[in-house]
């Protein structure tokens, strides 16, 4: 079996880093295995963990009063879910489920962001990487909703 660290390494998200950068980061990883309906995280919770989805689904849902749970997005193989580790208050804004059995490499925002601090380098990386997650999740979801609400 493949240590995280290789495993990261083959992922887009953190292919071009230099190996000692999956090293570290790997380090603050583990595999792990989501059934349907299962959450990874729900909101309000105290943001910990971000996601590496190796395998299945995961649905981002919000809740509203009174209405359906929304979902926004789903992430599949090769996405990267939650981001909310990195920014205070460090609570989850929106819940993340598996809608089919799902493999994810699991890392620890505590551990990462330690790491981060003690080399800026890599935690420099690191924010560009999720920042450019971000931005493009904001754009899908502002084309959705013009999309859903956008008709008259």
């Amino acid at each position: 079996m493949k240590d995280i660290g290789h495993i990261i390494s083959e992922h887009a998200f953190f292919s071009d880093l230099p190996e000692r950068y999956c090293k570290l980061i790997g380090g603050c990883g583990k595999a792990e295995v989501f059934e349907p309906g299962q959450f990874l995280f729900k909101t309000g919770n105290k943001a910990t963990q971000f996601f590496l989805v190796r395998h299945g689904q995961v649905a981002l849902e919000l809740h509203a009063p009174g209405k359906d749970v929304f979902r926004f997005q789903t992430i599949g193989h090769g996405g990267i879910v939650g981001w909310s580790w990195l920014f205070p208050p460090f609570t989850y804004m929106f819940d993340a489920r598996a809608i089919e059995q799902t493999r994810v490499v699991t890392f620890d925002g505590l551990c990462l962001r330690g790491k981060c601090e003690e080399d800026h380098e890599l935690g420099y990386r690191v924010i560009k990487r999720f920042a450019n997650v971000m931005s493009r999740r904001l754009v899908e979801t502002r084309l959705q909703l013009i999309d859903v609400y956008g008709r008259e």
